[in-house]
């Protein structure tokens, strides 16, 4: 059941970055979904590292939209060389 929810905390996610960032970013709902769990990833990484959470803690649905739109960013970035 955890498998379940972390697909749909990270499809949420991963919809929100979408709206906030801007421009058009062309992706199905697979990329999406892994864009929210690996933003979540990436802000408790960040969250860690500037000591906004302990070690294993849950990372915050806010944190977890800032780091999916790093990891957007960075993902636009490498498609526009492309």
């Amino acid at each position: 059941m955890a498998f379940i929810w972390m697909l749909i905390v990270g499809l949420v996610v991963g919809l929100i970055a979408r709206a906030l960032m801007p421009g058009n970013q062309s992706m199905g709902l697979v990329l999406t979904t892994i864009l929210g769990i690996v933003g979540a990833l990436v802000g408790g990484f960040l969250g860690q590292a500037l000591g906004f959470y302990p070690e294993g803690s849950q990372v915050g649905l806010l944190a977890s939209v800032i780091g999916a739109i790093i990891v957007l960013f960075v993902y636009g970035l490498i498609a526009k060389k492309r």
